[in-house]
């Protein structure tokens, strides 16, 4: 028994050197990981007295929920001056994303319902009787009421999701409806307080590790190690509820658009590959307009949609979002009925607006989510455990999303080239699709 663990301890070591050598925040949430399950398998007494560190990264994540919702939305809305400036394409860009996400966040809610790969989970006693609390029943007209926020500071204490989110939308078309001159203060403060939470959560996510890895041990201390089949099967699940989306949302619009596909393929591949490596959607973005632009996109249709799509047509987190909450809830042992899904799933899709360049982004609305619903964050905090595996995919579909986005706008606005026209500095006999 003592050479197992000398083992395990020995393998821990040599991953935590090479995260060492790798400069990799990913590497050392991997090793935190590993670090908690073996503490929390062999000292499930030193495990349990670990949570308070896991506590702590918590509230540091909830901190930033509000400010980031607030000032992303606003810059999202107010800063393109989408209502005004763009009118009719930015009408037709707003439609298709909300079309296309609220697919993306069905279907991540259905592979989720129909794997249940949250189920079987006990969640430890104290936490069942502390943040589990059932939700009550409420009619129609109750749950419509509380989308709308009576006082802002009190949504804000409460972490009422959606109610920061309705308050943020409509403070940004005001703002955007405002003389220039009125507009820039406000909207330069929305910016600089976006760019100084992003920074808020680069902080905190460098106590990653450390909140992983104590969540991990709490857990596994008081579960057992059988928890991580259940995260193979959601790792299972969000690959193939990608796979559907792809086949029956993303290539029939593709299609239906009269998008090469071959072409398309070949130009979306570099930047999508740059998503997938560095899983950041911001490392993608010069790249990916670059190559749209190539494609044969107008600058001006790829100038507004692109970066516009990266605050509205978040495919790959919205989906990974209603996955992952519906799992919650799975864990928690907690059925929601068909109208309480509803509400948790709309939460989702308007809170996730504009945080796909944020480093863990989703997961930060996640927790927010959550835990405004009375689900554990205990669960998540497993999530985290294999989040680098899930964002690669994530960030990938995102950016994915996004220029099919651009080319669908661009032949929707009659700008750009039929497939059968011929392409400048293209060889005669081409092979194209």
């Amino acid at each position: 028994m003592r050479m197992l663990i000398l083992l395990r301890v020995a393998a821990i070591v040599l991953l935590a050197a090479w995260a060492w050598r790798r400069r990799s925040l990913t590497l050392w949430i991997i090793v935190g990981m590993a670090a908690g399950a073996e503490i929390g398998h062999d000292y499930p007494d030193i495990a349990r007295q670990l949570r308070v560190l896991a506590q702590i990264f918590l509230r540091l994540i909830r901190t930033i929920v509000a400010p980031l919702l607030f000032a992303t939305l606003v810059v999202g809305i107010a800063g393109h001056s989408n209502l005004r400036q763009v009118g009719r394409m930015g009408v037709k860009a707003l439609i298709y994303f909300e079309i296309v996400t609220t697919l993306a966040l069905f279907i991540g809610w259905g592979a989720i319902t129909v794997s249940r790969a949250g189920v079987g989970i006990t969640l430890p006693a104290a936490v069942e009787t502390t943040q589990i609390q059932q939700p009550g029943q409420r009619t129609w007209q109750d749950i419509v009421l509380d989308i709308f926020p009576e006082n802002i500071a009190r949504a804000i204490a409460e972490a009422e999701m959606l109610q920061i989110v309705v308050f943020s939308v409509l403070f940004g078309v005001a703002l955007a409806m405002l003389p220039d001159d009125k507009r820039r203060p406000m909207l330069a403060f929305a910016d600089s307080l976006a760019e100084t939470m992003f920074r808020f959560t680069k902080i905190v996510m460098l106590m990653a590790p450390i909140g992983v890895g104590a969540a991990i041990a709490y857990t596994v201390g008081q579960l057992g190690v059988g928890i991580l089949v259940n995260l193979v099967q959601l790792l299972a699940t969000f690959y193939v509820a990608v796979a559907i989306f792809v086949v029956v949302v993303l290539l029939p619009v593709a299609l239906i658009a009269k998008v090469p596909i071959r072409r398309f393929a070949q130009a979306v591949a570099e930047p999508v590959s740059i998503a997938f490596a560095t899983t950041s959607s911001e490392a993608a973005l010069p790249r990916a307009m670059e190559a749209m632009e190539k494609f044969g996109v107008p600058r001006q249709i790829v100038a507004f949609v692109m970066p516009t799509g990266y605050s509205f047509n978040l495919d790959g987190s919205t989906l990974y979002l209603s996955l992952a909450a519906i799992f919650v809830a799975q864990a928690a042992g907690i059925e929601l009925s068909v109208g309480q899904q509803f509400v948790l799933l709309l939460t989702l899709m308007l809170s996730s607006k504009g945080v796909a360049g944020v480093p863990r982004g989703a997961l930060v609305i996640l927790l927010g989510t959550v835990t405004s619903f009375g689900l554990p964050a205990e669960p998540v905090f497993v999530i985290l455990g294999i989040d680098a595996v899930l964002d690669m995919l994530r960030t990938s579909l995102n950016v994915l999303g996004n220029c099919l986005a651009t080319v669908v706008i661009a032949r929707w606005e009659g700008e750009f080239p039929q497939r059968d026209a011929p392409q400048p500095a293209q060889a005669v006999g081409s092979s194209r699709v």
